[in-house]
């Protein structure tokens, strides 16, 4: 791969966006690149968990503008684009799987809303987030419609996109955009330390409880309760539950335990 770097260890993988140069702008080389790592991540049994990270102190500085223009004058070519876009980050969103975004530095327009498809996100203190399309007379695209308001709320994504402005690692954190903001140096072992809990847990509870959070706030109370009673049923008779409960009663250490916070 030319744009990014895909590694596997210990059951997570780690997709590292590379194009250092231009702050990891994406273009239609890394569009394709991540399709086959997602695809990769989701048909793979042995990958119980991903990180998002980019390379050489920055996230994403969005849509390469450059690579943009080749379709300026061609709306169908835009649009076919976009589609494909669309495709696999349908699949990122709805993966069965943890999905941690480690945002270090500027996570701009589409690499905002590559962030925002993450389960998590944990960000440095020196991470940047904008939504920065207004600036170059363009929409949030890369789901961040869907995803900004659902997070921060109506009103204050409003803000968010309209004012196009820079939201720093502590505001990010009071506004829900990330869980947490950590040092520079001590990110990719924190986002690692997480996803590697995470892929301890047992992987049919994660996928039931994660397609239930994806629709919940699109159903009623009662739609969500009947989910409930489904998927309790289906988690209740998995090896996981019952090797858990087995732990518990022999006083046993448990396989899943959340990473304790250092400070």
């Amino acid at each position: 791969m030319e744009t990014i770097r895909f590694d596997v260890a210990a059951g997570v993988a780690t997709i590292t966006l590379d194009r250092p140069q231009q702050k990891n702008a994406i273009n239609g080389a890394m569009t394709g690149e991540l399709a086959e790592a997602v695809a990769t991540v989701r048909d793979d049994d042995n990958i119980r968990a991903l990180v998002i990270t980019g390379a050489a102190g920055a996230f994403c500085a969005g849509g390469d503008i450059k690579a943009m223009l080749a379709n300026r004058d061609d709306p169908a070519a835009r649009q076919a684009r976009m589609r494909f876009h669309h495709r696999w980050l349908e699949q990122l969103v709805h993966l069965d799987k943890p999905v941690i975004a480690a945002v270090d530095g500027a996570a701009f327009g589409a690499g905002f809303g590559l962030a925002l498809a993450a389960d998590l996100v944990i960000a440095s203190t020196r991470a940047k987030f904008s939504m920065a399309f207004m600036k170059i007379g363009l929409v949030p695209d890369f789901g961040a419609l869907y995803t900004l308001p659902r997070i921060v709320g109506l009103q204050r994504a409003k803000e968010i996109i309209y004012s196009a402005r820079t939201v720093a690692a502590d505001e990010a954190v009071s506004l829900g955009i990330a869980l947490e903001a950590v040092e520079a140096e001590a990110l990719p072992d924190r986002a690692r330390a997480i996803a590697t809990s995470l892929a301890a847990a047992s992987p049919t509870a994660f996928m039931l409880s994660k397609r239930a959070l994806n629709v919940s706030q699109l159903n009623d109370f009662r739609t969500m309760l009947d989910m409930e009673l489904t998927s309790q049923s289906v988690a209740f008779a998995t090896p996981e539950h019952g090797d858990a409960v087995d732990a518990f009663l022999d006083k046993r250490p448990p396989a899943f335990e959340w990473p304790a916070r250092e400070d």
